[in-house]
Parts: C-alpha cells; structure tokens; sequence
C-alpha cells in the first residue's frame, strides 16, 4: 500500500478499502472462508449451511431523515445475510457510548432498534456496553453480529454471475446516502430526501420462494450500486452493462446529486438489493417485487455480458458508452 496511515478513504467502500482488506487485513487472517469476502460468511454447522456476518455502524449524525443508527445497524445486519440467501435469525449488538452522550438519545436509538428487530423478525440475543472517555467516540457507535440458516440449493454468491443474466434493482438509488448529506450540511428541498433504510429479509425471503433461479444477491451500500457491480464482475469474470434511461433515482436525489457533484451511482443504499437472474425469468422477478411496499418500484436496469469480464460500463442515453470505475475517494465519510 503506498498509504502510511489510516485515511478516511479506506472507510469508502471502494479502491482504498479494498486495497487495506485484500493487502493489509486478509494476508494476516487468511482462511477459505473469508476469502469469498461475500457480504456474509458461508459456514457448514450441524450438517445444514449458516450464513455469518459482523458489521460496525458509525453514521453521522445518528439521527437522520427515515431512521437513526439504532434501526440502521438492525437493517443492514439482517440485509447482509439476506444477500446471502439466509432467513436471519439472532443478532448480537455492542455499544460504544460517549460520556455525555443524553439518555433521551440512547433510549432513542435503542427503541428504534428493537423496533426495525421486531418488524423482522429477528431477535438481539447478546450485547455487550462500553463507556469511553468524552472526545474519544462521537455518542454511539453500535457493533453487530448476526446468523440465519440457508436453504438447500440456495446459491447467490457475487461469483455466479453469467452472461444471459439480467441486472435487476428494487427501487430508486442513491436515497440513504443523500438523506444523510441533506441533513449534516443542512439541505432542504421541496420533496424531502428519506433513507432508504430497512430490512429486506421478507422481499428475499419471497424471491426464493418463486423458484427463480437466482444467480446472485448484493447490497449495493457503500461504494453505491456502480461499486458493488464491479466487484460481480470481476468475481464472476463477466462484463456488465447498465442502461442509463432504466436507472431509477429520486428527481430530489437527481438534484441533490447535480448540486453538489456526485454521481448517484456511487452513493450508498441501505434498502436496496441488485438481483441477477436469467433474462427469461426477470418478468417473474419484477412481478414477485411489485407486489411487495419495497420493490414496487423494481425494474430491470442491465444486463450481464461476455465482453469486457471484470468491468461494469453504461450506456448512455445518448448511445455512448461510459466505464464505471470502482468508487475512489471518500465521497460521504460515515454513511453507516
């Protein structure tokens, strides 16, 4: 790594933090499993498969336009083992408080949790809560863990994407990482910006059971949905291409986005959901997702290609074609 020290670009999702796992963290803890650096681990328990997956929420501010960080860390555990074709289960949680932090505030976030838990159906069955000295954290930080049994014959790793495949999404992008920025830089617009945060295990769960053979599931969060198609390409050696007039994007997050220079293909979700199925079957997909509050607005937005493997590219409304790099930078420090 030419980098000496920890820069927040190596917390984006993209080129920097994939250089730090793949260079820094996963020689020294190789194994089979983490290798697949799938959005969960796949482990063999009992004679039937569990997923596994861990994540740490630093969201700032914690309070946001469509949820906080409390409801935020349930979601977006259960989501990353949903993207693994898991029925999530039990969920763990540890705290990091800031002396200081008010207790309105925490019960806050913790009734938001229990809440997003509730609603799917999940259950936090272990916690752990650290206080650290003021100035040393910024009010909470919230750790999870999470795990839920995968069905026989279930199989969406980001490695299975074939050509013929086409790219599905449930809805309109860009919308959690733009709420976040409207409310720390203090935007308003005339339709308000709402996260998309929430938990995608039921629509999944609905999915698998139409008997559509899904080749892949991924969370397009940080890094945004240009981000996570690279890395389907070039796990699965394909190419793939979006078409610009199928992307669907909020008009305020159009003009959020125009204001302030970003590309919403880069900005992050975290109530979304790229879906690769076989072109013929993708009809069956949509109609299984309109029915559903959280893909009523699911369309198809590309497809998968033989040409160029390990790259995703756009074509533009104009018939041009753009390459869509991996994210670079740190467009939005602690969107999660």
């Amino acid at each position: 790594m030419k980098a000496q020290r920890i820069e927040l670009d190596h917390g984006s999702g993209g080129e920097a933090a994939r250089e730090l796992v793949s260079e820094i963290i996963l020689p020294r803890l190789d194994n089979p499993v983490l290798r697949f650096m799938d959005d969960s681990a796949v482990l063999e328990l009992g004679g039937g498969r569990f997923a596994m997956t861990t994540d740490s929420y630093v969201v700032d501010p914690i309070f946001f336009p469509g949820g906080n960080i409390g409801s935020l860390a349930i979601h977006g555990t259960v989501n990353d083992l949903s993207m693994q074709g898991a029925d999530p289960r039990s969920l763990t949680m540890g705290l990091i408080l800031e002396e200081g932090l008010a207790m309105d505030d925490l019960i806050r976030v913790l009734d938001a949790a229990g809440e997003a838990a509730r609603e799917a159906g999940v259950c936090v069955v272990a916690g752990d809560t650290k206080v650290v000295p003021r100035g040393h954290a910024d009010r909470v930080f919230i750790n999870t863990a999470g795990i839920g049994p995968i069905s026989v014959g279930v199989d969406v790793s980001a490695q299975n994407a074939r050509p013929g495949d086409a790219v599905i999404i449930n809805g309109c992008i860009g919308d959690h990482g733009m709420a976040i920025l409207s409310k720390r830089e203090g935007l308003d617009f005339s339709i308000p910006i709402l996260s998309d945060s929430a938990a995608l295990n039921g629509l999944i769960a609905r999915l698998l059971a139409s008997e559509v053979p899904v080749h892949v599931l991924r969370g397009p969060t940080r890094g945004g949905v240009a981000t996570a198609l690279n890395e389907i390409a070039e796990a699965s050696g394909v190419g793939i291409r979006l078409h610009e007039e199928a992307l669907p994007v909020n008009p305020s997050v159009t003009s959020a986005c125009e204001m302030l220079g970003l590309d919403p293909l880069y900005v992050a979700n975290e109530g979304k959901c790229l879906v690769f199925v076989p072109a013929v079957r993708a009809e069956e997909v949509l109609g299984v997702f309109h029915q559903d509050p959280l893909g009523r607005e699911a369309r198809i937005i590309g497809e998968v290609v033989e040409d160029h493997p390990g790259r995703a590219v756009l074509r533009t409304r104009v018939g041009g074609t753009r390459i869509l790099s991996t994210l670079t930078g740190e467009q939005l420090p602690r969107i999660c």
